[in-house]
């Protein structure tokens, strides 16, 4: 259930990706980012049930519990920037925007590849620690580039366009709150590798 989960995580990003780029219908886009949340959603629901179903997890119910939370914390702010990205009718993203949802769809890439090896925490403590090691480090490039993208567009924009100054900064922001939340995805994870490897 956490790989599925992980699968709807890199599809919103992609789309995330995709309506960024603005070459396809943001409609058609938004909608499959909505798909995936709500398959989340699904998956999350599932787990809560087997959680409580269960007489022997794999590991401390409550460690499930704070992990699925985190991952679906991390797809609802990628709806919530999609949605952002929508409303203002944002058809072309600028260069900082860009980079963070390029650091996004690669800390989805990075939570699916680690949630598997949860199969065996002791046996994958390495390369665990590794990836959530590359989750934390992409939070804080993603902080660095959404501080650069506020200067540049107040410098650029804020003086002759406050409203797009405003929209840019309401977008930059929902992108970084998605990097926040896959570091909380690290953290957790990391709490289950100090717990049980």
């Amino acid at each position: 259930m956490f790989e599925a989960h992980a699968a709807t995580l890199v599809g919103a990003a992609s789309a995330l990706a995709q309506l960024g780029e603005g070459g396809a219908t943001p409609k058609r886009l938004l909608k499959e980012i909505q798909d995936h949340e709500h398959r989340a959603d699904d998956i999350i629901r599932e787990v809560l049930t087997a959680v409580r179903k269960t007489f022997l997890t794999p590991f401390d119910r409550g460690s499930i519990t704070s992990l699925i939370g985190a991952m679906d914390d991390a797809i609802d702010e990628m709806l919530a920037a999609a949605h952002a990205i929508d409303l203002y009718e944002l058809r072309k993203l600028s260069r900082e925007m860009e980079d963070i949802v390029g650091l996004i769809f690669k800390g989805a890439l990075i939570t699916a590849e680690a949630v598997p090896l949860l199969r065996d925490v002791s046996g994958n403590a390495v390369k665990l620690h590794q990836l959530t090691n590359e989750l934390v480090e992409l939070e804080g490039e993603a902080d660095d580039i959404h501080a650069a993208g506020l200067k540049r567009a107040f410098q650029k924009i804020a003086k002759t366009s406050p409203l797009d100054f405003a929209v840019a900064r309401e977008v930059l922001k929902n992108l970084e709150r998605v990097t926040d939340a896959l570091e909380d995805v690290a953290n957790q994870i990391d709490g289950i590798v100090i717990d049980h490897a």
